[in-house]
């Protein structure tokens, strides 16, 4: 059956819409690149079946759209009317508990400098239990260092003797890759902890550490079995814990700053300036 352009619709002329018609081309295109790249984790097979639905998901788009675009016509309905309350306003529960909505919260959060020190002071109490580990296990300080590194040489994590022994490479860049992450979880407690006042060591230190041993546990088989079997997991963890611990302390030590989340996003983005607003969001009143 035709479909009927406005135009052509004679006395319902302004009462319908002409739309894009629906299409499933897109998912299939994007569910074809999903499976491409899940295949270099997997198997070739995976990226070939990637390959052939992504061909077919861009050419049934393309036919879509060219040479003539597919359209449906919509009609519009009336509007629907307007929801009106007797009320003025909506009430609001400051009136009750004299405090802010909880909407608003964190009222406070640590400072950037705080998520910096403790993930430098975590970063360092990980490095103590994991070459303390190395000595008792292997009788080397430079086995975890060097397994740390060798996650990008799968290679080389077949050979005992050679995670034993001193490398520059290997030393540097598990240096990097463990400062760096130290920094970045570290700044990442200080904007989660200020969610959990009551028990932020407890949260920190042990529930945050186990959460993510375990997604660690969960994909590095796929990603590097070599790897995956060098790793002693009760020791893992016990590092893991070791820095919550210290980063959860030294975070939660520091003062915490308030935020502006009561005031206006106009002000927020620096778009525009009041006059001085205090912590309640009310502008003081000057002569």
């Amino acid at each position: 059956m035709p479909i009927e352009s406005p135009a052509q619709t004679g006395n319902d002329l302004g009462k319908t819409i002409k739309l894009p018609a629906p299409t499933a081309w897109p998912v299939i295109l994007a569910f074809g690149m999903t499976l491409i790249f899940s295949g270099l984790l997997t198997t070739p097979a995976v990226s070939f079946l990637g390959m052939v639905l992504a061909v077919i998901g861009g050419a049934g788009w393309f036919s879509d759209v060219l040479p003539l675009e597919k359209y449906e016509v919509i009609q519009v309905l009336e509007p629907a009317p307007p929801v009106t309350t007797r009320r003025p306003a909506v009430a609001r529960v400051e009136w009750i508990t004299h405090e802010l909505h909880r909407a608003r919260l964190p009222l406070a959060i640590y400072p950037v400098s705080a998520g910096v020190k403790g993930g430098l002071a975590g970063s360092v109490a990980m490095a103590v239990l994991a070459m303390a580990y190395g000595l008792i296990a292997n009788h080397s300080l430079w086995y975890p260092i060097n397994l740390l590194a060798v996650g990008l040489f799968p290679g080389e994590a077949e050979s005992t003797a050679y995670l034993n022994a001193f490398h520059l490479n290997l030393t540097v860049i598990a240096s990097i890759i463990h400062l760096m992450t130290s920094l970045l979880v570290g700044m990442l407690y200080g904007a989660m902890l200020p969610m959990v006042p009551r028990r932020p060591v407890l949260f920190g230190g042990v529930v945050a550490p186990i959460l993510w041993s375990g997604l660690i546990h969960s994909v590095i088989e796929f990603l590097n079995p070599v790897l995956n079997r060098r790793i002693n997991w009760l020791w893992f963890v016990i590092t893991q814990v070791g820095f919550g611990i210290v980063a959860g302390i030294i975070v939660s030590k520091h003062e915490q700053v308030p935020t502006w989340q009561h005031l206006p996003f106009a002000v927020r983005a620096g778009f525009e300036t009041q006059r001085p607003i205090n912590e309640r969001g009310k502008e003081d009143e000057q002569p």
